[in-house]
């Protein structure tokens, strides 16, 4: 054999043998680069599904899951109302009110005496419905917390006497104290009878909440502007500036009358 056609055989080998190393490497890169994308597809799928649980987890945190169960003896479209006062009385009073409301308080101070006369003495029932307008406005979560505390007291059929305590122990506006179950516990010491563990109960588990929820949707819906709305023959006493509780009074006797 020629020396020439060694060295052509030589030539040709190494050459083989180089596009089998090359074709090696490639298939290397290639399974390298489809094990690091599907590395990276599983990291990003899991980046997904934390994100998303992590947004379940705070949505079910600010909103109200579940069936809306009413306090017991609520009244009217879909049982929004906690009514106070005798089935019989000829005049009702409609109430919106938001706990952590200053203005709420306001009237709750004057009006108070005034109503609770016209309502021991059968002439007048009122309906309240509780918003959560100062959440929404503020943020936090003291108007939904108290409001389903008062729906509890009225499960108790103390709801009344809840509801002035709430009032009358009122923080400031930008206070979130209410959002503390134990705080509105606490304050139902102040209620003869109502820190009993089944109050404490609905208080911790929010049992009412939905219920709050549907009631301050029904009042974004109602177009009314703020709260305190008071309603007396389908007029909005409160924003009648020359409006006072004896006139409130007289209003309510002359309908009596009619």
């Amino acid at each position: 054999m020629s020396e020439n056609n060694r060295d052509g055989k030589r030539n040709a080998r190494e050459r083989l043998a180089a596009e089998r190393e090359k074709r090696r490497a490639a298939d290397k890169r290639r399974r390298t680069l489809i094990v690091g994308a599907a590395i990276v597809c599983v990291l990003a799928l899991a980046t997904v599904v934390g994100v998303l649980a992590a947004n379940s987890g705070k949505s079910g945190k600010q909103s109200s899951a579940g069936p809306a169960i009413a306090p017991s003896g609520a009244i009217g479209k879909d049982s929004l109302a906690i009514p106070v006062g005798m089935d019989s009385a000829r005049s009702t009073l409609t109430v919106w009110e938001d706990f952590r409301c200053p203005a709420c308080r306001a009237f709750e101070t004057a009006y108070r005496p005034t109503v609770h006369q016209l309502v021991d003495a059968g002439q007048l029932k009122v309906e309240y419905h509780l918003a959560t307008l100062i959440d929404g406005n503020l943020g936090g979560s003291g108007s939904r917390r108290a409001a389903n505390a008062a729906a509890c007291a009225q499960d108790d059929g103390r709801f009344r006497e809840y509801h002035d305590v709430l009032y009358d122990n009122q923080p400031s506006e930008t206070q979130d104290t209410f959002a503390d179950n134990d705080k509105l516990i606490e304050l139902a010491g102040k209620v003869s009878g109502l820190d009993t563990p089944a109050f404490r109960k609905c208080v911790k588990d929010g049992t009412h909440d939905s219920w709050v929820t549907r009631s301050n949707a029904a009042f974004e819906k109602s177009g009314f502007t703020g709260t305190p709305t008071v309603l007396f023959g389908g007029r909005n006493i409160y924003a009648d500036q020359s409006m006072t509780p004896a006139k409130l009074k007289q209003m309510v006797e002359a309908a009596n009358k009619s």
